[in-house]
């Protein structure tokens, strides 16, 4: 135990006695004021580094737990007069549990003689852990929390410039999206018996082609999706009218394109791509307004089957009812395969039906409590706004309130757990503007997920799940995509290109050519690591509510200047892993490709015997870091075993002889890959 001295702002001097050694044993702080600290010598230290000059560890921490009765704007600063001479200090902030941390915010050097000062925001009733490391001293200082109760709203983060292009002319301009296989988003016109294509050039420049289409076709006066659901390397389009749907396949050159309505009637609104049984074929999706969901599933030879959930013999169950809205295709609970979020309408609570394989999804939107009512919705924008590794929901109103769904997913994905509702002051709990689209994209390239809706303005993500309005005049929902390949992404809608204007901030775009999984990689899930922690991106054929938009992953990077791997876990079970990724550049992945390549600091262990007969064991090099699970995989990107790390050895003795790789997991859910031969 160590005496801690709290000096409160205005009030008397108060001494406390606590132990804060250990983020379980943080000191708990609910208002500013001034804090002194003998010595930062506590057993536990930060892992997850938040602040400069990141590359070296530190020995011992001094811990905090700050919980906000209100919203506020908060600086922690070691730049005061207490402080005379300054000290030189370094800490972090983190959102989260003390066993899944992620940065909010920290410094090193900010303040006058290499003191620190930050400001981020907080919400109400949310715990931040504070922690101080001896990464240059430690000797005792004191640090002052400051808190304003007004959040201060960012400077406009991101302009665009309005331009029309005249030759955009189609009954239908409502998607944008690569259609020659060159990853370039393109802008796609659909009127009747034609589609008109603008293909983009360099610089932002096009090339128009018309195709003509033959027979009766439906238009998508609902929505529009697009993949490459015949494999041929060209993307194929679905059509979604009031009355049913059309499929247009181009033909193995994307030289011509053919109609094929299959003639069921549905009532369709949100139409997608998505590989519903896994098998390599994207199958085709639609919502039904008045009954319940129908897809077509993919036999890979330009079959499709008719099926509608709870009616068709053999179907797969995507809920009861109509008021389907929008359907949103990802893996909310991290176990590789694509989970659904339906938003609903006209009175019936949202949906979220878990995929537990071989074609059987769950309805567990009571247990993850996000079948709230009354909700008014035609679109839900999910993303993983909290950079925690894993969906969160925003069921964003076509009328009423919107609601804010933190996922609270227990990474041993033994159990299911409810989603936390962290509306309040999150920014959205005061967001009046309501949309029948809403769209999730990180539009600044700050490193966190925007938010795209109605009211004429774009909600921009703070870091600390909470979110400030900017408005931009004449903006507009649109389809979302890089139309000028500068890495910052454009809003299409209608002939009016809203381009952004570049920013500092860096950024990463990832393109997908699936092998085994289907070719757009769509269901795949994507991973960058660096200074700021983690980023996933899922690849989703259908955003939103009608709108199609790229299908290319994009990242914004703030100031970050390295990129220290990516990893794409494709739905067949393939692992790609790429270290030393360069940032602004458009980074092509075929699955598969980097197979049997030593990954992600591989010198975190070695491994022996090796080659290896029963059992294989991992020397750790880099004793900071606590393995929790393992995956092997063959060359062919195959997982053969799925295992947890015990005393740092795994049993391999039931694998056939070959060569393998190993993929290690810590608790931090950051990946190591090493190779190996089985005899």
């Amino acid at each position: 135990m160590k005496k801690i001295t709290l000096l409160i702002v205005l009030l008397s001097f108060v001494q406390f006695t606590k132990a804060q050694d250990t983020c379980d044993a943080a000191f708990p702080i609910t208002t500013a004021g001034l804090y002194v600290v003998d010595a930062v010598n506590g057993s536990e230290f930060p892992t997850v580094i938040c602040a400069d000059n990141g590359n070296v560890a530190p020995t011992a921490g001094e811990w905090y737990a700050y919980t906000p009765t209100a919203a506020h704007t908060v600086t922690i600063t070691t730049d005061i007069a207490q402080n005379t001479p300054r000290v030189d200090t370094r800490f972090h902030v983190y959102n989260g549990t003390c066993d899944a941390f992620t940065c909010l915010a920290g410094d090193d050097d900010a303040g006058l003689n290499y003191s620190s000062a930050a400001t981020f925001n907080v919400v109400a009733n949310t715990t931040y852990y504070i922690v101080f490391d001896n990464r240059w001293t430690s000797a005792g200082f004191t640090f002052q929390l400051i808190e304003s109760n007004v959040v201060v709203p960012p400077v406009i983060p991101i302009t665009y410039i309005a331009s029309t292009i005249s030759t955009v002319n189609s009954s239908y301009n409502i998607c944008a999206v690569d259609m020659n296989g060159d990853h370039l988003d393109d802008l796609v016109g659909i009127s009747a018996n034609n589609l008109r294509i603008h293909y983009q050039g360099a610089g932002g420049s096009f090339t128009i082609a018309d195709f003509p289409i033959s027979g009766s076709s439906m238009l998508p006066n609902w929505s529009m999706a697009a993949g490459d659901c015949n494999r041929d390397g060209y993307n194929d389009l679905i059509l979604g009218s009031g009355s049913g749907l059309s499929v247009w396949r181009s033909n193995s050159d994307g030289t011509a394109y053919s109609n094929y309505t299959p003639g069921e009637y549905i009532f369709c609104q949100r139409t997608n791509f998505a590989d519903l049984n896994n098998d390599g074929n994207l199958d085709v999706f639609s919502c039904h307004d008045i009954a319940p969901n129908c897809y077509y599933l993919n036999d890979g030879s330009d079959g499709l089957t008719f099926y509608q959930s709870n009616t068709t013999p053999g179907a797969m169950n995507f809920g009861t009812i109509g008021g389907n809205y929008s359907t949103l295709f990802t893996d909310f609970d991290n176990d590789g395969d694509t989970d659904v979020f339906i938003s609903k309408c006209s009175g019936p609570p949202c949906e979220l039906h878990r995929n537990d394989g071989n074609g059987v999804y769950t309805d567990i939107s009571a247990i993850a409590q996000i079948n709230v009512t009354p909700i008014q919705t035609w679109s839900s924008a999910i993303a993983d706004y909290d950079n925690d590794g894993d969906m969160d929901v925003i069921i964003t109103a076509s009328a009423g309130t919107h609601k804010y769904f933190r996922n609270n997913l227990d990474t041993t994905n033994t159990v299911e757990e409810a989603f936390t509702n962290i509306t309040v002051g999150s920014g959205f709990d005061t967001n009046t503007s309501t949309n029948i689209d809403n769209v999730a994209y990180d539009f600044d390239n700050d490193g966190f997920v925007d938010v795209l809706g109605g009211g004429a303005k774009i909600m921009f993500n703070q870091g600390n799940s909470t979110f400030a309005q900017v408005a931009y005049s004449g903006m507009s929902m649109g389809a979302v995509a890089d139309m000028n390949n500068d890495g910052f992404l454009d809003i299409v809608n209608g002939s009016t290109i809203r381009y952004a204007v570049p920013n500092t901030n860096n950024w990463l775009t990832v393109a997908l050519q699936g092998i085994q999984s289907n070719s757009n990689g769509i269901g795949a899930r994507i991973e960058i690591y660096g200074s700021w922690g983690k980023q996933i991106r899922d690849i989703r054929s259908g955003e939103g509510f009608k709108y199609m938009g790229s299908l290319n992953a994009h990242f914004g990077l703030g100031q970050a200047t390295t990129i220290d791997q990516l990893v794409i876990k494709w739905p067949s079970g393939t692992v790609d892993t790429i270290n030393n990724v360069t940032p602004n550049q458009r980074l092509s992945i075929v699955e598969g490709s980097t197979l049997g390549v030593n990954s992600f600091n591989s010198t975190a262990f070695t491994l022996y015997p090796n080659p290896v007969k029963s059992t294989l064991n991992l020397n750790m090099t880099n004793t900071t870091i606590e393995l929790k699970s393992a995956e092997i995989f063959d060359l062919n990107g195959r997982r053969v075993l799925e295992t947890t790390v015990t005393n740092h050895a795994i049993n391999v003795e039931k694998l056939a002889t070959g060569t393998y790789i190993l993929v290690v997991r810590d608790s931090s859910n950051k990946d190591y890959t090493q190779k190996f031969i089985k005899e």
